[in-house]
């Protein structure tokens, strides 16, 4: 199931309701946090529960580099398989699900089938907003749909001369 139909019913004004998360809280950085890890099993909550699927990287791989990063939702991109996507990441405890570890979970903003066991590479390229609490699931998938667009929006702003930090990223076309 495409994460695009569940979105289809959720509303300009639903999206809207959440602009004061993003007051105050964006950054975009002048050089981008790599992360490179495995995609591992997580709760099963993204693709099943809110029609999201997510790539969870792993915390043991990352180390002390996950552990360290400021939770919140981030926007970058993401490279799998050779194929350069752009993703919107969530790094924290998930505080509707009241989660007892803290996750770095990728979104692609496109359709992939599973690819658990794959190494991934993401670029973060930007901080959207803290971790908040919901008071239905619904709010959370309008504000996640939300994270989404303001992620389209940026990534399209970002000047070419951003891409040129890396050469394993030249080739990240911006045509999403």
């Amino acid at each position: 199931m495409s994460s695009n139909n569940l979105f289809d019913n959720i509303t300009e004004e639903q999206i809207n309701q959440w602009n004061y998360l993003y007051e105050n809280s964006i950054k975009h950085f002048n050089y981008p946090v790599i992360l490179q890890a495995e995609v591992v099993h997580g709760f099963k909550r993204g693709s099943r529960e809110l029609g999201i699927p997510t790539a969870n990287m792993s915390m043991e791989q990352l180390g002390s580099t996950g552990e360290n990063l400021d939770t919140g939702i981030y926007y970058g991109w993401t490279k799998l398989k050779g194929q350069i996507y752009p993703a919107v990441c969530s790094i924290g405890w998930n505080p509707y699900y009241k989660n007892e570890k803290k996750t770095i979970e990728v979104h692609l903003l496109t359709t992939l089938e599973d690819f658990y066991g794959e190494n991934i590479t993401t670029l973060l390229c930007g901080y959207l907003r803290q971790e908040a609490n919901f008071k239905s699931l619904d709010e959370l998938i309008a504000c996640i749909h939300s994270d989404i667009l303001h992620t389209k929006k940026f990534l399209n702003e970002l000047p070419a001369s951003y891409y040129s930090i890396s050469d394993n990223w030249k080739q990240i076309e911006r045509s999403n």
